[in-house]
């Protein structure tokens, strides 16, 4: 871990995770984090407008010469927090790696509208983006991006011909997660309760859990966990299952960091290097 990491991970424990929870109103907590990470560096030459896909208003983030098939970016937050602004420099960076513009839907958060609001509006994302564009979503955004994926398999659609995932919500039931007994900086118990039950609104969760699903004809898989992360087990396990459903699925394990690091891209040479590393399997 480099010198600055390990600062960042103090922080992170001290000052970050104790805003993340049910005793910070969820407004508060919006803020903190696009004050947070709506600032962070991103590579020079790097261009940012204003679109839309599915109806919603989308960021499209091109680093300089970054002209392949798009990159859509599902951000997470819990399914309560983030946006567009919030995952800039992980877009950014992506965009860089991969060749390719990243487009990042403001898709909508609970509670304000709970399932399946996001995971329609992800849906309609990947469609309108076509079936050349490649699908990147971290923490609950994995969990958006891998079940709309599902979704257009079920429908008979054109699928995305690969599939990152970040520090993926697999298991709505949080079980693997809370009961994760090693360090884990940035995610509590509390938070991650509060965003899974807004988010499901009263619906099953291990129903609507990727990984207790079928997880046959599904594109080729990516899936980057973090050593020190609740998220790590559920990850390692969802690679298994792909692979035993005769799938094709790599689990890239993260040392020394923590839950999706890759939104410190740029600011962290671990995390500038995870996602380096991802965009460079989306342009494989």
């Amino acid at each position: 871990m480099s010198r600055r990491a390990a600062v960042t991970a103090v922080l992170l424990r001290g000052l970050v995770r104790p805003v993340l929870g049910p005793a910070v109103p969820l407004g508060v907590q919006r803020g903190f984090l696009t004050a947070l990470q709506g600032g962070l560096p991103v590579p020079r030459g790097t261009r940012v407008w204003r679109s839309a896909l599915g109806g919603r208003p989308t960021d499209v983030v091109t680093a300089a010469g970054a002209d392949g098939p798009p990159v859509l970016l599902v951000h997470g937050g819990a399914f309560i927090t983030c946006s567009p602004r919030t995952h800039r420099a992980f877009a950014a960076h992506l965009s860089r790696a991969a060749g390719a513009p990243v487009h990042v839907q403001d898709h909508r958060l609970a509670p304000e509208h709970p399932f399946p609001a996001a995971l329609d509006d992800t849906v309609a994302a990947l469609r309108e983006l076509g079936p050349d564009a490649r699908v990147v979503g971290d923490s609950a955004g994995g969990w958006l991006a891998l079940a709309a994926v599902l979704a257009l398999r079920d429908a008979g659609d054109p699928l995305p011909p690969k599939v990152g995932l970040v520090s993926p919500v697999v298991d709505l039931t949080l079980a693997s997660a809370l009961a994760w007994t090693g360090e884990d900086p940035l995610l509590s118990p509390g938070w991650m309760r509060m965003g899974v039950s807004a988010f499901l609104d009263g619906a099953d969760a291990r129903a609507h859990s990727p990984l207790f699903g079928d997880l046959s004809g599904l594109p080729p898989l990516l899936v980057q966990v973090s050593e020190h992360e609740r998220l790590r087990p559920e990850g390692e396990e969802l690679v298994r299952r792909v692979q035993a459903a005769g799938g094709d699925a790599t689990l890239s394990l993260l040392e020394g960091v923590w839950h999706d690091v890759h939104v410190q891209a740029g600011l962290l040479p671990e995390a500038t290097a995870a996602v380096r590393a991802l965009g460079a399997w989306l342009a494989a």
